[in-house]
C-alpha cells in the first residue's frame, strides 16, 4: 500500500494495489500545470481512495486532472473513457519501491533540459 497527499495536506491518497506504467510525461499540459514535468503511476479507480476535496480541470475532451483547491498541488490525471486514474509519483510518501519505465510525448518537452537517464522515451 502506498499513502500520498498533497503539500497542505488537505488531499490525501492511498493506493491499494501495485502501480502500473510509472512513467514520466513531458506533454505541454503537464508541464504547464506542473511547472516542468509529470511523474506518475495509475490503478484501478477502486484500488485508490481519495480524503479532502479535489478540484477538477477538464484538460481536454477526453481527460480531467484532479489538485487541490487549497495549495494547488497537481495529484491526479483521468482520463475520460478509463477505469483507472493516475496518481502524482511525487505525491507519495516515505520510499516507493517504483521506478519509472518510460518517458511519453518526448517530441513536446522543453528544450532546457535533455533526458539521460536511458529510460525508453516515446514520442
Amino acid at each position: 500500500m502506498h499513502h500520498g497527499s498533497c503539500l497542505c495536506g488537505a488531499v490525501s491518497f492511498a493506493v491499494t494495489a501495485a502501480p502500473q506504467g510509472p512513467s514520466v510525461c513531458h506533454c505541454g499540459q503537464c508541464r504547464k500545470q506542473s511547472g516542468h514535468l509529470w511523474a506518475s503511476a495509475y490503478v484501478a479507480m477502486a484500488d485508490l481512495s481519495i480524503s479532502g476535496t479535489v478540484k477538477w480541470y477538464a484538460a481536454s475532451a477526453t481527460a480531467k486532472r484532479g489538485f487541490c483547491p487549497s495549495c494547488g498541488s497537481f495529484l491526479f490525471w483521468k482520463a475520460h473513457a478509463e477505469d483507472t486514474m493516475s496518481f502524482a509519483l511525487g505525491a507519495l510518501d516515505g520510499p516507493t519501491g517504483i521506478t519509472v519505465e518510460k518517458h511519453i510525448f518526448v517530441a513536446d518537452k522543453g528544450d532546457y533540459y535533455d533526458i539521460a537517464d536511458g529510460v525508453p522515451q516515446k514520442d
